[in-house]
């Protein structure tokens, strides 16, 4: 599906910002350009009121206390070092994944020739080790993704990837279902995020740094209808130029299966990964990079 001709949202940030911090980055020395970063994303603080609010308020439940200013600081930063990384790795630096212990399933499907599903969240380099993924696995990745007006990063990365990786534009909650059409009916994997319900038709309560909150759940009902596997990740940084990737196991509906108890299984699924994520997050609190209300 092509992209819309006249986008309906933005990424924050002047257009030119994604090119500038390529520029800069080609151009100046990392001892410099680090500490250039930090002052720019103090700067950036102050006009973002929205996204300083909801990073407050998601700081506030991950961390158990009220957040300080620098705790919010370090949040945008991160915002601002995986992006950065992602125009990097664009440019073709070396940056690989590797498995963490528990994602050893989800490790046998990539060698596969088997298409899936795959359930992301907006954590660390979790959009990088997407487009690394269709770099390293035999198929073809769909991302589901909103078009937004400045996007340099998704334009050059997909740029490297070529034809290993489609992306799928959605804009407006009724092209949902005609994407998903598309993009499953074929042989290549398809990839939703699953912490943003902007287009998901359908969403579920589960508990989440403690209290319930609402995820989007259409990926469990996709996997009935293109009988395919669900795999949830996410891609954590864990060195320069490597990232971490933790993969659930399989979910499949069973052939036969009665509704009510395939979907109380994806449940119990999408619950059980959730734990993960807050481990993580617990102890790496400002690599959620989701700054949507909880």
């Amino acid at each position: 599906m092509n992209p819309p001709s006249h986008p309906q949202a933005r990424n924050p940030g002047p257009p030119w910002g994604y090119r500038f911090l390529g520029l800069c980055d080609r151009l100046l020395p990392e001892p410099v350009y680090k500490p250039l970063r930090a002052a720019g994303t103090w700067i950036a603080l102050p006009l973002m009121p929205l996204q300083r609010q909801r990073s407050r308020a998601y700081l506030r439940a991950v961390l158990g206390r009220e957040p300080r200013v620098r705790d919010v600081f370090r949040h945008f930063l991160a915002v601002c070092e995986s992006l950065v990384l992602r125009l990097r790795v664009a440019n073709r630096r070396p940056h690989r994944c590797v498995l963490a212990p528990g994602s050893e399933e989800f490790g046998r499907w990539l060698s596969s020739d088997r298409p899936a599903l795959l359930g992301t969240f907006h954590i660390g380099n979790s959009d990088l080790a997407g487009y690394l993924l269709a770099e390293q696995g035999r198929r073809t990745m769909h991302l589901i993704r909103m078009r937004v007006g400045n996007s340099h990063d998704t334009d050059v990365l997909g740029a490297r990837f070529g034809d290993r990786l489609r992306f799928v534009w959605v804009n407006e909650p009724s092209e949902m279902l005609f994407a998903l059409k598309e993009a499953g009916c074929g042989a290549g994997t398809l990839a939703l995020q699953c912490d943003r319900p902007e287009h998901s038709s359908r969403s579920e309560f589960f508990e989440f740094l403690g209290a319930r909150r609402s995820f989007p759940f259409t990926i469990y009902h996709l996997a009935r209808i293109f009988e395919r596997p669900v795999f949830l990740a996410f891609g954590a940084p864990s060195g320069p130029d490597q990232s971490t990737i933790f993969a659930s196991p399989a979910f499949e509906a069973a052939p036969g299966e009665p509704v009510d108890a395939a979907l109380a299984r994806a449940r119990g699924h999408f619950q059980s990964f959730l734990r993960t994520v807050e481990s993580y997050l617990r102890s790496h609190p400002y690599q959620w990079l989701n700054f949507l209300p909880l």
